[in-house]
């Protein structure tokens, strides 16, 4: 009979934080490029405004992204990751990796590269 471990607290936290609906994709969109709330609620279809405003005060509370407000009219806001949010791209790519290799294309999405 094998051992059972109890689940490292760390690891149990960061895979909520990372592992919430929707989180993962918005942090893919801002690695890709998008940084503007618009922008990355283009990027991830099915989105609300309202649960990607809360995702991002979630990844910004937890230092995973920067909000910065820049002095323009009308008013533009930018989202930037961290060192600690960057440093999630080798987690994010295995997982990229991962689901090619293991997770079929569900019904009716776009061919990939």
């Amino acid at each position: 009979m094998s051992e059972i471990h109890e689940v490292c607290a760390r690891f149990h936290v960061a895979i909520e934080l990372v592992g919430a609906r929707w989180t993962g994709a918005i942090l893919r969109a801002v690695f890709t490029g998008s940084h503007r709330f618009a922008q990355i609620k283009e990027a991830i279809p099915g989105v609300s405004d309202t649960m990607l405003a809360s995702r991002l005060r979630t990844l910004e509370s937890e230092s995973l992204i920067t909000r910065t407000v820049l002095p323009t009219t009308p008013v533009q806001v930018e989202y930037h990751l961290t060192e600690k949010g960057l440093d999630l791209a080798p987690v994010l790519d295995a997982l990229i990796t991962w689901s090619h290799k293991w997770i079929p294309l569900p019904a009716g999405a776009a061919p990939e590269d």
